[in-house]
């Protein structure tokens, strides 16, 4: 049954990689709705999970706080060695000059790197509902609809953070099919073992830090340097929005 439902996450991934690639003659849209997406989803999804999880405190701080920050300084020093690595090797990277203009050229394998932590991230959200249905087949439709309505934001994200670091449509499609496939192999494998509640809280607030950092320093800027319009900020709210309905309909 687990299973069965977590095809439902495969499909919502796919149609959320389809719209992604629908609008890319507004680029700063999508920009600006995958980094409102990202903030809702870290914000107000993931980590009260991961403070419920593993709200113990460590030196004063809860253990899920620590791990989001840790999330947030580990995708900052991946992408700057990366990008430090290409810039040595000849290749020219996102960087801003004196006169505050961003440069498109980006390392690709920030972008790959991203996806592939978002694929990681569906494979949890499959684990979760295969978990849930062991809890009993009511939690377990709880969480299915939980995931099956955020795994739109997730496919839309995979699709384009790994084309606006310079990967070509070829790995943006691998990349959003691996996302797909995710929930499906985690609710399978949820019916062999079961994962600790602390190890995901702890998972989720690491991963809530990794997506702050990458809508707050990469994705937001970039749309509205783009297109400082007021739409694009009206995507963004829109898409903060559209998450906290979606949680708070699940709940």
């Amino acid at each position: 049954m687990a299973v069965f439902v977590a095809l439902g996450a495969f499909l919502m991934t796919l149609f959320g990689g389809w719209m992604a690639q629908r609008v890319t003659d507004r680029r700063h849209l999508v920009l600006g709705v995958a980094g409102g997406l990202m903030l809702g989803a870290a914000g107000l999804d993931l980590l009260p999970e991961a403070m419920a999880a593993a709200g113990h405190e460590v030196f004063g701080v809860p253990q899920a706080l620590l791990l989001f920050v840790g999330g947030f300084l580990v995708a900052h020093l991946v992408e700057r060695m990366l990008a430090a690595r290409h810039a040595a090797h000849g290749a020219y990277v996102g960087t801003r000059d004196g006169a505050g203009n961003s440069h498109d050229h980006r390392a690709p394998r920030v972008g790959m790197a991203v996806a592939a932590a978002m694929v990681g991230h569906s494979l949890m959200d499959g684990i979760a509902i295969g978990a849930a249905f062991q809890a009993g087949g009511g939690m377990g439709v709880t969480v299915a609809l939980a995931v099956i309505s955020h795994d739109f934001a997730d496919g839309f994200n995979t699709y384009t953070v790994t084309s606006i670091y310079g990967n070509d449509r070829r790995k943006a499609l691998a990349m959003l099919v691996a996302a797909a496939l995710a929930p499906v192999a985690g609710a399978a494998s949820a019916t062999v073992f079961t994962l600790p509640p602390e190890l995901l809280g702890s998972y989720l607030g690491f991963f809530a830090g990794v997506l702050v950092y990458l809508a707050a320093a990469e994705i937001l800027p970039e749309a509205h340097h783009r297109h400082p319009a007021h739409s694009t900020l009206l995507c963004t709210v829109g898409a903060v929005a559209f998450i906290w309905l979606v949680t708070g309909v699940a709940e």
